[in-house]
């Protein structure tokens, strides 16, 4: 059985980019396609004196390797392991593909690894980063001493609706040229305003527009991204479970993780442990980082 804590018992796309993305269908498939090639990932290095693995952070859906640049400084300073933070494709400054599924993604990152001579890491992925890390530990369980997933669980995710209507939001926004940053910050957050009430979400998105010539952008490949937007919510099948230690930090106040997840978490991960932080959301990271931190910490030092 499952120990348990917690409450819970349940280069960019233009703004309006002509480019239709070609390839891949929705839905999970358990092998990864013959077309399916790694990407060069865009990372950040923190590194620590300690000779243990490192962390490696993987981002969520719309966000980028920044998001996890404060908790990747506290992290090095606390357990004195080298940190990393990782662009997925089509995110950030990582380069853009028509395929977006997570044994890709997982693809990538196994590049990363072997570029950087990491034979082990500690994998921290939230949400669509959750997955990839999953996935990654199931397929290649030597590369990963041990798995954090952030509010995400090895099934269908719910709330689909949310990032459609973040994607269709993005998308309706129109910034002249030549304009100062601020002002094109202060338009586009305006035009995402209707659609999106929530200042934080707001706030998060408009960490992926970027200048170039004068021109403004989206650095995120949202035709990839809205294409694929069935594999990115679901989670491909596995049958053979990942056996090292792994943690599933969840918000108490986000229908990520819920009850009716723990069989499947049980099934392929059998020394998982699920915790949640009290007053946190979707964005466990962000709502409460200091307790997001002391959790990763501790993980770190069981045996």
């Amino acid at each position: 059985t499952l120990p348990r804590s917690g409450p819970h018992g349940g280069g960019g796309a233009r703004l309006n980019p002509p480019v239709r993305p070609h390839g891949g269908r929705g839905g999970a498939p358990s092998s990864v396609p013959m077309f399916c090639r790694s990407l060069p990932l865009s990372y950040i290095v923190i590194d620590g004196p300690a000779p243990q693995p490192p962390l490696v952070f993987l981002h969520g859906l719309l966000g980028s390797k920044g998001n996890f640049r404060a908790i990747a400084r506290a992290l090095v300073q606390r357990s004195g392991r080298k940190v990393l933070t990782v662009d997925a494709r089509n995110h950030g400054e990582s380069p853009h593909s028509p395929t977006m599924s997570y044994e890709a993604m997982s693809l990538d990152v196994q590049r990363l690894l072997r570029q950087l001579h990491i034979p082990k890491c500690v994998l921290v992925g939230h949400s669509m980063g959750g997955k990839t890390a999953m996935t990654l530990a199931l397929q290649q369980p030597d590369l990963v001493e041990r798995l954090v997933s952030v509010d995400i669980s090895p099934t269908e995710s719910v709330a689909v609706t949310d990032f459609l209507a973040y994607i269709s939001a993005m998308r309706r926004v129109s910034i002249p040229s030549g304009i100062p940053r601020s002002t094109a910050r202060r338009l586009a957050e305006d035009q995402l305003r209707p659609a999106i009430q929530v200042s934080a979400v707001r706030q998060f998105l408009l960490t992926n527009l970027v200048e170039a010539e004068g021109r403004y952008m989206w650095r995120v490949n949202l035709d990839a991204i809205s294409h694929h937007m069935a594999n990115i919510m679901g989670f491909p099948v596995f049958h053979t479970p990942y056996p090292g230690p792994t943690l599933f930090l969840a918000g108490s106040d986000s229908p990520y993780v819920s009850s009716e997840d723990y069989p499947e978490i049980e099934r392929l991960f059998p020394e998982a442990e699920i915790q949640y932080i009290p007053g946190a959301g979707h964005w466990v990271h962000a709502d409460k980082s200091q307790e997001f931190i002391m959790a990763i910490c501790n993980f770190l030092l069981l045996p």
